[in-house]
């Protein structure tokens, strides 16, 4: 385990890797796919099989304080992450949200995921937040445990709510 830890890399992606988020993005839609309500027509395949236009937004290589990340193993690609500045609270601020975040199935359960946003909080400290969907259930086991792991300070759990975001927001600073 102890080597696999040392595998772990997180860089920033330089926009020259945006088609290789976009691939990823499918499978991260792929798996979200699954938490969709009976009748929901939100992540059906298109007429070509993907999930329709998945390009990673300009924003995440223009903005100042959005960053797309690739997290790899051995220097294989094993997932993303997008970080923006978007709070899920009503009338919240916040210098760092977890936007997205994915690793393949090939990597989990091995503690990459933990050991990537280990990294990632050591390269973007501030005040963070990190919203999960309800019906995201394996996320609400993880980010508590990837949090306490990753020894960040105030964490606070909130409650979306209802409207703007359903689910819980943990919130901390790294």
């Amino acid at each position: 385990m102890v080597e696999t830890m040392n595998a772990v890399s997180v860089t920033r992606s330089p926009r020259s890797e945006r088609f290789l988020l976009s691939r990823l993005l499918q499978f991260y839609l792929y798996d979200l796919s699954e938490q969709e309500p009976d009748g929901s027509d939100v992540l059906d395949f298109d007429r070509r099989g993907s999930f329709g236009r998945t390009v990673p937004p300009d924003d995440y290589w223009l903005k100042p304080d959005w960053h797309a990340l690739t997290i790899r193993v051995a220097e294989k690609t094993a997932g993303f992450a997008f970080i923006n500045t978007h709070s899920h609270r009503v009338a919240g601020s916040v210098e760092r949200n977890m936007a997205e975040f994915f690793i393949a199935r090939k990597f989990r359960r091995r503690g990459i995921a933990t050991e990537a946003l280990r990294q990632i909080l050591a390269m973007f400290p501030g005040h963070w937040e990190v919203a999960v969907k309800d019906t995201n259930q394996a996320a609400k086991v993880f980010w508590p445990e990837a949090i306490e792991k990753a020894g960040v300070m105030d964490v606070r759990l909130l409650d979306g709510d209802g409207s703007r975001w359903r689910g819980p927001i943990w919130a901390f600073s790294s």
